[in-house]
């Protein structure tokens, strides 16, 4: 799915552009055990979002800017601090080896980005890279390998099946780096206990 919003909901319906999903202890696939999901974008066309706590670890940033011969500008000769802020996660298991970048709402491309909510924005482009090494990025980003994708009313059936809970997002849970504690904090914003939660709890 591209990063286009189509039939999006108005407000106070069930879609869930601008969330977080929490696996339930019961997920039955691998690669979604304890994942932290930012929905991207949501209708009832299907559903797309990034992985937020599973760092990539065989990527760093500074990897995948050589990778696509990406230098700083001339008037940058040393890479932004920024640079190394930046972190490269597994984002998902769909289209793995394309990148989505997903960053703070005061950075904003044109028709190349969309903004989820007033604090999240999702870019596709190499350009978001080229700008980020120049200092002329986002204040907060992360680089996903990859999505999560859910075809039409698969989230909701997976949903009501007990697979996901649902919390509102938080930045700092988005773009930190405490990569280990965003499943727990993210609870918290529930006001769960993980040693609490069962595979046959949920969360409308």
């Amino acid at each position: 799915m591209s990063p286009q919003r189509k039939g999006r909901a108005s407000a106070g319906d069930k879609f869930l552009e601008g969330q977080l999903l929490l696996a339930m202890p019961g997920m039955p696939d691998p690669r979604f055990a304890r994942a932290v999901i930012y929905m991207c974008a949501h209708s009832d066309e299907g559903a797309m979002g990034i992985i937020v706590n599973k760092r990539a670890r065989k990527t760093s940033f500074p990897d995948l800017l050589r990778q696509l011969d990406i230098a700083p500008g001339e008037t940058r000769p040393r890479p932004d601090e920024r640079v190394a802020a930046v972190r490269v996660l597994n984002g998902g298991p769909v289209d793995v080896q394309r990148g989505f970048v997903l960053h703070s709402a005061d950075y904003h491309s044109s028709d190349n980005t969309l903004a989820v909510d007033d604090e999240v924005s999702l870019t596709a482009t190499v350009d978001i890279l080229k700008a980020i090494v120049n200092g002329d990025g986002p204040s907060r980003a992360i680089v996903a390998l990859g999505y999560a994708g859910w075809q039409a009313g698969q989230l909701e059936d997976e949903i009501q099946n007990n697979g996901w809970l649902t919390c509102p997002a938080d930045a700092d849970i988005v773009f930190d780096d405490n990569f280990e504690t965003k499943y727990v904090r993210a609870l918290g914003k529930l006001g769960v206990d993980p040693a609490m939660l069962v595979s046959d709890a949920g969360h409308g």
